[in-house]
């Protein structure tokens, strides 16, 4: 098999970058209401900037086409957020490096709980020194129709974490989009609630908490929110899991896999862990200083209500297997189109004719706009590939936990295949 050197990777970044400046500057978009089918005027647009703390880019109101435009020299180098307001209700869109045309999707709101049905939950654990990291995905299904996003104030959506856990952090994720952090409401007694617009389609809500792990092994109790949920628990090799129920299921990208029948509600599932297992990739500080974006309503938080870090980075070392296949491919893509890296000092890169003549339409499009680095590129497309490896992880382990066909894996997984080449092409 060919090895793919450091140059193909810093081809990459300098690749997307030069296909996203094209589009810098620019950003025009339909705000659509999907309950009613209809552009929806005067509806408050924000543009943030996700690989920055959540700082905003730039703002508009639709008009009564429902469109907006906004122009700004921070759009075109890296993703954005697109948030709009209605109903006090934030719905959010992500829109990748390279797209100067969007549609922003808004609902009409339901209090109806019959709105959604969860239907699996994940539970990944992964030693650290004298810790034990939890995390959780719950996979949550809306069909509503007519297509109505399921709100309310209070919390609507329930979970619960092992005794004695200290929670940390709570996110949502839509489709293909990015990880969108939730405030969290404590209930008390290892109960809690977030309250989100559930849009129709599927949402995962993964969140993550610490327990003490002295002389590495722990026994930890899982408390079931919801009844008749397929569950995995995930473990790294190395780490021994036990527990009345589980069967062992193979391996899913370098991860021991074990599943467990649907527990009744309010039941609760003991497990036994033990061991260090594999080491984990230090990523600490990665996203120091950043600020929560939050997809919810806008309401003013009280003493019950955490706020929570960004992303879910004590766990990115695991999503990194299932990228391999798709590097391969933007490699491949990229060697076809003859984009190249000129020797010379770090930084200076010399790029095919095409895309040569791309940044020089950028840079009189934005003449004002900063020196780009290779480290700045760097930063910006690990943002998108974060959304890349989690959907494929979260994918593979649909599929190991059987909620998920044969047909529509095939699907998902040509989705994420693609938006990878539309990274790739710009």
């Amino acid at each position: 098999m060919t090895r793919f050197s450091p140059r193909i990777f810093l081809t990459i970044f300098a690749a997307l970058f030069i296909a996203s400046a094209a589009y810098a500057g620019t950003v025009h978009g339909t705000v659509i209401n999907r309950t009613t089918g209809k552009p929806t005027p005067g509806i408050p647009v924000t543009l943030l900037n996700p690989t920055a703390g959540m700082v905003e880019v730039g703002s508009a109101t639709s008009d009564a086409q429902g469109q907006f435009t906004v122009t700004s020299d921070k759009i075109g180098t890296g993703p954005i957020l697109i948030r709009a307001t209605y109903h006090d209700n934030s719905f959010n869109t992500f829109l990748p490096p390279g797209r100067p045309e969007v549609e922003v999707e808004i609902y009409e709101t339901s209090k109806d709980s019959k709105s959604i049905t969860p239907d699996s939950h994940i539970i990944i654990f992964q030693p650290n020194g004298d810790k034990l990291i939890g995390a959780e995905e719950y996979h949550v299904l809306n069909n509503s129709n007519p297509p109505v996003a399921y709100f309310r104030t209070e919390g609507n959506f329930d979970f619960a974490i092992p005794e004695n856990a200290k929670m940390q952090q709570v996110s949502t994720i839509s489709s293909l989009g990015m990880a969108v952090p939730q405030a969290s409401i404590d209930k008390g007694k290892g109960r809690f609630a977030i309250a989100y617009p559930f849009r129709p389609g599927e949402t995962s809500i993964r969140l993550s908490y610490e327990l003490a792990y002295p002389a590495n092994a722990a026994t930890v109790k899982l408390p079931a929110a919801y009844a008749g949920l397929k569950m995995l628990v995930v473990a790294p090799p190395g780490v021994t899991v036990s527990g009345d129920g589980l069967k062992p299921a193979g391996q899913e990208q370098g991860m021991m896999v074990y599943t467990h029948d649907p527990l009744a509600a309010k039941a609760i599932l003991t497990v036994k862990l033990s061991g260090v297992g594999s080491p984990q990739a230090a990523d600490a500080g990665n996203d120091q200083g950043q600020q929560p974006g939050q997809e919810g309503n806008s309401r003013t938080e009280d003493e019950n209500i955490q706020a929570v870090p960004g992303r879910l980075d004590d766990f990115k070392w695991i999503l990194m297997i299932g990228l391999a296949a798709l590097f391969a491919l933007g490699a491949l893509l990229l060697s076809r189109k003859q984009v190249v890296v000129a020797a010379g000092p770090a930084g200076d890169l010399e790029d095919a004719p095409d895309a040569r003549r791309k940044s020089s339409k950028a840079a009189k499009a934005s003449k004002s706009a900063p020196p780009t680095s290779v480290a700045d590129v760097n930063a910006q497309v690990n943002a998108s590939l974060d959304s890349l490896k989690d959907a494929i992880f979260r994918l593979e382990l649909r599929k190991q936990a059987g909620t998920i066909s044969a047909e529509e894996y095939a699907q998902e997984r040509a989705k994420v295949e693609k938006l990878l080449r539309d990274l790739v092409h710009g």
